[in-house]
């Protein structure tokens, strides 16, 4: 599972900093969350292909978490793209979008597919035979969702030392993986616990922003392997949290704290402070792992 933020500071776009955005590849699906304004440029600096994006997540109707979207769409249709795209995001998103192609007279040459979302509790919005992806409902002055990625167990690992001992056929190993029996010629059923290891353990990616403390998110994101949460502003400024519906450093870190989460990735910082560091300071106060985001870094765990 790889994590590359491509943007992660809150209001306006600056010189040195770009609004929400980040791209999420896990199982070999690349999924683009959120889409602020320079996001196809940081696509390209970070050397990310355009072609591999498939499933566009955003979480609210603010600009500085959509407004790279019309552009990307447009963009898609210039390099000929024939794949269909899917944009989940809230009730509103696909008449934003459509009316700036009907204007422009730009409507796209490929299959642009649209879920709108408008449910106040967790929603199982995409499946496949890899990965599942669901909203988590959140707190802000918009109707907005995070979306909780994870991973279905994968294939268990096959004990070579073990099959060949049985001499089992390689005919066999595929049904193995799945964790089937087998029954040897003499008779013997050999227990898949006999022959194969444990998967390793799913892993699993809770994106959260933009929000007010919410508590009782802790249970939908319990023991996720990364949290992503917002920390808009620092204690001097805790004040500003409630009238905004944004978080503090530590309030992110309780959340995380509280979910018993592997790690911590603070970002959508205001950009009235000059440095970030503080935000990972006060954040351990109260939980250990924590990472800081910023632009162009990336994440694998």
């Amino acid at each position: 599972m790889k994590l590359t933020i491509l943007g992660c500071y809150a209001a306006t776009p600056r010189t040195m900093t770009n609004p929400t955005s980040q791209v999420l590849e896990i199982q070999n699906r690349m999924m683009l969350i959120d889409c602020g304004e320079g996001t196809q440029v940081q696509l390209r600096k970070n050397k990310i292909k355009f072609s591999r994006i498939n499933h566009i997540f955003i979480s609210h109707l603010h600009g500085d978490h959509f407004f790279g979207l019309p552009g990307l769409v447009s963009t898609f249709r210039l390099l000929g793209r024939t794949r269909e795209l899917h944009v989940y995001g809230p009730k509103g998103i696909k008449e934003a979008i459509t009316l700036l192609m009907k204007l422009g007279d730009s409507w796209t040459n490929y299959q642009l597919t649209f879920h709108e979302l408008t449910s106040r509790t967790p929603e199982l919005v995409f499946e496949d035979d890899r990965i599942s992806v669901e909203t988590i409902p959140l707190k802000h002055r918009v109707y907005t969702n995070g979306f909780l990625f994870r991973e279905k167990p994968g294939d268990r690992k096959l004990d070579i030392e073990a099959v060949n001992a049985y001499g089992i056929d390689k005919a066999y190993f595929r049904s193995i993986k799945k964790g089937k029996d087998i029954v040897l010629e003499d008779g013997r059923t050999i227990p898949n616990k006999n022959m194969t290891f444990d998967p390793p353990e799913p892993k699993s990616y809770a994106y959260c922003s933009d929000t007010g403390f919410k508590p009782d998110m802790v249970n939908q994101i319990r023991r996720a392997s990364v949290l992503y949460h917002e920390s808009t502003f620092l204690e001097s400024e805790a004040h500003l949290a409630p009238k905004t519906k944004h978080c503090t450093a530590k309030e992110a870190a309780t959340i995380a704290r509280n979910a018993g989460v592997g790690t911590l990735i603070l970002g959508h910082y205001s950009t009235r402070y000059k440095a970030i560091a503080p935000f990972k300071e006060e954040a351990q106060e109260i939980f250990e792992s924590v990472e800081l985001a910023d632009d162009g870094k990336f994440f694998e765990f």
